[in-house]
């Protein structure tokens, strides 16, 4: 397989489009495991009393550190929270057959298959080494002793964040416990849970005042080699340093021994989807000169001017307001999926809060000055005040809604969102839309990654956004092919890569 022979991501990409994927039955007698659980290496608890930052969801999302030298070291009960606030156990339901345990970001079906590592140099409560993070006991289990925040500096091209990070975080997909559900568009998912999670995690270090940067180009073997992963069945997919120390960094481990710890089974039995192998072996780097190639391509967003009604964002009093926005982690323990919206209209103002800041303060090698984001939002609006109710483009150059055409679009709505009442019933639904030809073209196979991974980190940011602003929000899928002939010809050829509902939540819902 080779990152340029783009035909593999197209074949992926058309075979797991809705309508077209294989009738599926859920076995639940072999549902899987939400957790990775290794049975014999002592756990490390984390603290868990660190007090609340008490900054503004709406600051923290739109804002990131200043770039400075000074440095900032994460201590081990700062490393927790941001752990916590991205991918911990938040809340428990109980139901008559058992329990279910809500994590801090949303998950395709709640079936919670990324996992989080921890590289770090020695800190005061930490010693260095390669950890796993245990959401299930909140804590963290030693893999690997040593500094080796050195080998991911090489797999990762001497990326300037890398090098200068105390801790670096490493997420992982387990494909099985997402494509028990479904199949082999688990693998759209891997990018969309990583990206929420991880729309979770910069945004709480915002708050915390720590730099972090999405890295998504590594070579992919020295990476798993690091935390010792099964490749058939567990991936990395993204890297992300975080705070900054002057400190010298430890040196590449030129061998690195095989571990293979004991994990409780993950059910019965595991089925194999061999089109998820396929395409993540055709997206991969295998040598630094391939990700030092892939970071210095450039992509520069294209924009048509149109002669139709624009509506500016209105956001002139988005610092003032932030304030009263809720802090952080009120946003994400509250934080859920919405099941049901009520039909109340949101305001302008309110859209374009939510709008402006999933858009702002995203760091990640795939991005540049040239580019706002990979993805462009597309926007039916049901019943936002102040503007009329049709399909909209976001326009991130001029911070505008273009509208593409006006009209009551509720039915086609839910349709698109694979006939459900949640996209009918909300006051808008943003769809991300990709331009893969070019994508594929520029980044090969792994811009296909990138893009879904992107989408992924703006509907996480949605989703704090509106829990910030006491709305509610849900990520769905949806008809590929349909979207993307409704959004025409604006959005002609692009493809879809995520949707999200915004709206007022029926109260319990």
């Amino acid at each position: 397989m080779n990152n340029s022979k783009i035909q593999e991501g197209w074949r992926f990409h058309n075979s797991t489009k809705h309508p077209g994927m294989p009738p599926h039955f859920l076995d639940w007698g072999n549902q899987p495991i939400p957790f990775k659980i290794y049975e014999n290496i002592d756990p490390i608890k984390i603290p868990s009393d660190l007090p609340w930052s008490d900054i503004p969801t709406l600051e923290a999302l739109s804002s990131a550190p200043d770039q400075t030298d000074i440095e900032i070291i994460p201590d081990l009960p700062t490393l927790g929270r941001l752990l916590f606030l991205s991918a911990g156990i938040t809340k428990k339901r109980r139901y008559p057959g058992g329990e279910i345990l809500f994590r801090a970001a949303a998950c395709t079906g709640a079936l919670y298959h990324i996992e989080l590592y921890v590289v770090t140099m020695k800190t005061q409560e930490l010693d260095s080494g390669v950890y796993h993070f245990g959401p299930h006991d909140f804590s963290l289990r030693k893999l690997r002793d040593g500094d080796l925040r050195g080998t991911l500096i090489e797999a990762t091209a001497d990326e300037s964040s890398i090098s200068k990070a105390p801790t670096i975080i490493i997420c992982t997909s387990t494909f099985w416990r997402n494509s028990w559900k479904y199949q082999s568009r688990a693998y759209r998912h891997t990018f969309w849970d990583s990206g929420t999670i991880l729309a979770n995690l910069i945004t709480a270090a915002n708050a915390y005042n720590i730099p972090t940067r999405i890295v998504s180009g590594f070579v992919d073997e020295t990476v798993n080699k690091l935390i010792d992963l099964d490749t058939n069945r567990e991936v990395a997919v993204s890297v992300v340093p975080m705070g900054r120390t002057n400190r010298e960094t430890g040196s590449k481990k030129l061998e690195l021994e095989k571990l293979s710890y004991e994990t409780v089974s993950l059910s019965k039995r595991e089925i194999d989807y061999p089109s998820i192998r396929r395409m993540h072996e055709a997206s991969s780097l295998p040598s630094i000169e391939e990700v030092d190639d892939w970071r210095n391509k450039t992509y520069k967003s294209e924009s048509v001017d149109l002669n139709v009604p624009i509506f500016p964002l209105d956001i002139k009093d988005y610092l003032q307001d932030a304030n009263e926005s809720r802090t952080i982690e009120q946003t994400i323990l509250k934080r859920g999926s919405t099941r049901r919206f009520s039909r109340e209209p949101i305001t302008f103002k309110q859209l374009s809060y939510m709008l402006f800041s999933a858009t702002s303060g995203i760091s990640a090698d795939f991005l540049n000055p040239f580019a706002a984001t990979l993805n462009d939002a597309y926007i039916i609006v049901n019943d936002v005040k102040y503007i009329p109710k049709g399909s909209y483009f976001y326009n991130q150059r001029n911070r505008s809604l273009e509208l593409l055409k006006e009209g009551d679009f509720r039915k086609e709505a839910g349709h698109l969102g694979l006939g459900q009442d949640i996209p009918a019933d909300a006051s808008a639904d943003v769809f991300f839309l990709a331009d893969l030809d070019r994508i594929l073209e520029i980044y090969g196979n792994r811009g296909y990654r990138a893009a879904e991974l992107e989408a992924g980190i703006l509907g996480g940011k949605l989703y704090l956004s509106a829990y910030s602003l006491g709305l509610g929000a849900s990520g769905l899928t949806f008809f590929d092919d349909e979207v993307t002939e409704f959004f025409s010809p604006h959005g002609g050829g692009k493809a879809v890569m995520f949707l999200i509902a915004l709206g007022k939540s029926v109260r319990g819902r």
